[in-house]
């Protein structure tokens, strides 16, 4: 099998625990991060250069596409659940191109068509992807509803809404016409090679994890922490979106 799920056994009646884990720190970043919520976006440096700049910017917007994944947090949360239990590189490769073409699809789109959507809202729906991939591994679907969503599909549907997320970072440029499709081209590239780098960084480490001989004793409890942060960020956004 190119996928497992965590059997925890006995502890599935922690299922509902979990879950209000998650409600909780949603709640808590809800009431204790509201003074940092407007904290997003793109940096003043970055906006300030291409804001001021027109025409072809190949080598900026590949560096901005790869700073932007590598520095992205949520994505690479996303990332880390997709491969947890994938072993081979051939079904890395599967999942990971599957992303990549949902987020390229809708970073070109979304920025071409100047689709606005509050960015805040989509980074919730990102810190929710996080939640949900966690909650895959964990078996809980199967055993909540009876049966297994197919986890390509969710992937690509995942990473639809994370180019989105990728687009209103575009869009918060306000980058000129000029060289624009030239320019969003150079930014996706950046954005699968810092996704390349960011993914061979979490390969190496679960690596070493999973030699350790500790790696399914413990699996249970990162897929909770993981799980626990995809709430804290979907909390986190969601603040920003109120207060804003």
């Amino acid at each position: 099998m190119d996928k497992k799920h965590i059997e925890p056994g006995g502890r599935r009646g922690f299922d509902k625990a979990l879950v209000r884990l998650g409600l909780f720190a949603a709640l808590a970043a809800f009431f204790c991060l509201v003074p940092e919520a407007g904290a997003h976006g793109v940096t003043d440096g970055d906006r300030g250069y291409i804001q001021e700049s027109s025409g072809v910017l190949t080598m900026p917007f590949i560096y901005l596409g790869a700073k932007h994944m590598v520095t992205g947090y949520d994505h690479l949360l996303f990332l880390v659940g997709v491969v947890f239990f994938l072993y081979r590189f051939r079904d890395v490769g599967i999942y990971v191109s599957l992303f990549a073409v949902g987020h390229t699809v809708t970073l070109l789109t979304g920025t071409l068509l100047k689709i606005s959507v509050s960015a805040y809202l989509i980074d919730a729906i990102i810190g929710f992807s996080i939640v949900y991939k966690a909650l895959d591994n964990m078996g809980a679907y199967k055993r909540w509803f009876g049966f297994q969503p197919d986890t390509k599909i969710a992937t690509l549907v995942f990473g639809l809404f994370h180019g989105f997320g990728l687009a209103t970072k575009i869009l918060d440029y306000k980058v000129s016409p000029d060289g624009l499709l030239a320019n969003l081209i150079s930014f996706n590239v950046g954005v699968e090679l810092g996704q390349l780098m960011g993914l061979a960084m979490i390969l190496i480490a679960m690596g070493f994890w999973r030699r350790s001989g500790n790696f399914m004793r413990h699996a249970y409890a990162a897929q909770v922490v993981l799980m626990t942060g995809g709430f804290l960020l979907v909390g986190y956004q969601l603040t920003g979106y109120f207060v804003s």
